[in-house]
């Protein structure tokens, strides 16, 4: 790996919008050079001057030379890249990781599983299969969040529930006001979706006992866990596979993840010193 890969590159926040509460998503320019196009699913380490760096997912993978990543503000460098205003100039390097290889799924249904934040690395997954809606069969999304206003992409999800050819279902954690919508964790829709298993293809991001239950629910109903993609999240420090801080079991989840099958995060994931 090139030293040039620590090396982080200045892109200047070109847009900003609120999602929620808590989270927001910008839209960063290069400030010389680009860096290579990130592919859906793979994650930059943003750093934040004099604060740190962060990896964060991509959440868009299809506007040109910029970069979009949807940030949730959990701590001091999420806090910094989170409230950079328009002009700000942060530091980028990456693309890292394995992406959620949806070009290899034509002709299959797709099954997208978001569970909060979970649904910004997924977008992508959604938007391409949207782009290229004749290559899929069944393309269905089932999103979950705390609460109505905690989905991101609120408009994006909106419109896409009003086509006839996307299945979307939002469900939130527990009742609230002004939604009339299902209430219940998403392995609830996606417990009574019906699917066909040895054609389905499952993408499924969220806390890690969201993504456990999910696949169980899957695999119950016959999909194989090689056909369900999960993205794991650790410590991922440095993103070129030096630091050791995103070990997981044999994995290091900067180089051979985020994105992997079930079939090899299912028994890391259960082991409870990991």
């Amino acid at each position: 790996m090139g030293a040039d890969r620590m090396l982080p590159v200045a892109h200047r926040v070109a847009e900003r919008l609120v999602e929620t509460h808590d989270s927001a998503t910008v839209r960063l320019e290069p400030v010389d050079a680009a860096l290579p196009a990130g592919r859906p699913g793979q994650f930059c380490m943003l750093y934040a001057r004099g604060i740190g760096e962060a990896a964060i997912s991509i959440s868009d993978a299809d506007v040109g030379g910029s970069l979009v990543h949807t940030i949730r503000d959990v701590g001091a460098v999420s806090r910094a890249l989170h409230g950079a205003r328009p002009g700000t100039t942060l530091g980028v390097r990456g693309p890292f990781g394995t992406d959620w290889g949806l070009e290899s799924t034509a002709g299959q249904d797709l099954v997208v599983v978001a569970g909060g934040v979970g649904l910004a690395p997924l977008r992508p997954v959604v938007l391409g299969a949207l782009a290229r809606r004749g290559d899929y069969g069944r393309v269905v999304l089932i999103a979950g969040a705390r609460g109505p206003d905690e989905f991101l992409f609120r408009d994006q999800l909106a419109r896409w529930a009003a086509r006839d050819d996307v299945e979307v279902e939002r469900t939130i954690d527990q009742p609230a006001l002004a939604w009339d919508g299902p209430v219940g964790f998403v392995t609830e829709p996606l417990a009574r979706l019906s699917l066909s298993p040895d054609r389905t293809i499952a993408f499924v991001c969220g806390p890690e006992p969201m993504m456990r239950f999910s696949a169980n629910v899957l695999m119950e109903k016959g999909v194989p866990a090689e056909r369900i993609r999960v993205s794991l999240e650790r410590n991922m420090q440095c993103g070129v596979a030096l630091c050791g801080h995103c070990q997981l079991g044999p994995l290091l989840v900067c180089r051979d993840g985020p994105v992997v099958d079930y079939a090899t995060a299912g028994p890391l994931l259960t082991v409870r010193e990991l």
